[in-house]
């Protein structure tokens, strides 16, 4: 059933075009071998893995329709994008959501990540689609139990970047639904990262075509593995990365994972496993934050402290935006600090997890990270919220 061929044809039936990205053919083959290798999946997992890969290439093939028969989509400037990044569970969605409160900022809403076509700027009727949108999504990805309380997302909200990226399957966070250790190290290792940005940025121009041009703030946490590849599609990207204590974001990316892995495995998964799966896959972020920090671009990188930010978004925007070249208009202060009120800590439920229970512990964890605490002064989880 799970089939790269087969997909791909099918998509190309659906989108009406011939694929002729054929690297992207071998990223999913690859993907769907690490699948079989290392995660056994229910029926009705493997039916909705399939659906969500088909529904990647048809919005990938689209794109590349909308490009055909328009070719002056490829002409549009995607100018300074803001890419928010950090670990994956370092309040990235959070800083989103702020963002979102600017509107001198374009963000991908949530509808628009799933349903990208027909552009916006082309069908202004096309935005009714976005509750068609969101029930594809819940049908495709399903729902973990108090899944809310982990990850803030809505149905007109901003949306991060891991449905433009999947379309490539080049979405690191494919490792957190799915068990595929051998895809993620691959994928960092020998996937060709360039072409899943291009495909990103066509997307975005897509989305931009025959609307106004604002500058795009695009998050996900994982872009802090390509920001090489960022820079040779986007020259003039800038970047914001949070920073959060390593222990806390092991244990939290470890609970996340293990529910999203749930609603797919064919029988129980285990804990310790998923734990020691989360602990390679912060590392290998980790290295990769490190590597480019020492690099020739490190100085492009403004970085913020997690704990600060939700203690005192407004100050910490206003030192964001200052290091973006901005400044920080009254309204945008009025609207941080009112969607900052209404949306206290566990408004949507606790998010409880420890770190013993995916077999880690969390002293091992911020020594074997120590260099990284210490280049940017990462405080225990429990210093950070009291400080």
């Amino acid at each position: 059933m799970l089939d790269a061929a087969s997909i791909i044809a099918e998509a190309e039936a659906k989108a009406g075009i011939a694929d002729n990205e054929t690297n992207i053919r071998g990223n999913l083959a690859r993907l769907l071998s690490s699948l079989r290798e290392s995660f056994p999946m229910s029926a009705e997992g493997e039916e909705r893995v399939r659906a969500m890969f088909l529904m990647d290439a048809v919005n990938r093939l689209e794109s590349l329709k909308w490009v055909r028969d328009y070719p002056e989509i490829a002409d549009e400037v995607i100018e300074a994008p803001v890419f928010l990044m950090g670990l994956p569970r370092s309040g990235t969605t959070y800083f989103q959501y702020l963002f979102d409160r600017d509107p001198r900022f374009r963000l991908i809403r949530t509808w628009e990540s799933v349903m990208p076509s027909p552009p916006p700027g082309f069908d202004a009727e096309s935005v009714k689609r976005r509750r068609a949108a969101w029930g594809e999504m819940q049908k495709n990805r399903g729902h973990a139990e108090g899944f809310e309380a982990m990850h803030l997302y809505d149905e007109d909200g901003s949306d991060e970047c891991h449905a433009f990226l999947e379309q490539s399957y080049g979405a690191a966070g494919l490792h957190n639904l799915l068990r595929v250790p051998a895809y993620f190290d691959w994928l960092l290792d020998g996937c060709d990262l360039v072409e899943t940005y291009r495909i990103h940025k066509r997307q975005l121009q897509c989305l931009q075509w025959r609307g106004p041009r604002k500058p795009w703030a695009l998050k996900y946490p994982n872009h802090v593995i390509a920001m090489n590849e960022i820079l040779h599609v986007y020259p003039d990207a800038r970047f914001v990365m949070t920073h959060r204590d390593p222990a806390q974001v092991v244990a939290s990316i470890a609970k996340m994972s293990f529910k999203l892995r749930s609603m797919r495995a064919a029988g129980k998964v285990n804990k310790h496993e998923v734990g020691r799966d989360m602990l390679h896959f912060i590392e290998r972020h980790i290295g990769r934050i490190m590597e480019f920090d020492a690099g020739p671009q490190g100085g492009r990188v403004i970085h913020v402290d997690y704990y600060a930010l939700a203690a005192n978004p407004v100050r910490e925007m206003r030192a964001i935006h200052e290091g973006l070249g901005l400044d920080t208009p009254e309204d945008v202060t009025s609207a941080v600090a009112a969607w900052h009120a209404a949306n206290p800590k566990d408004a949507r439920g606790r998010n409880e997890y420890t770190l013993e229970e995916y077999g880690l512990d969390a002293a091992a964890i911020r020594a074997r990270f120590g260099d990284y605490v210490g280049r940017f002064g990462i405080p225990a989880e429990a210093d950070g919220l009291t400080r």
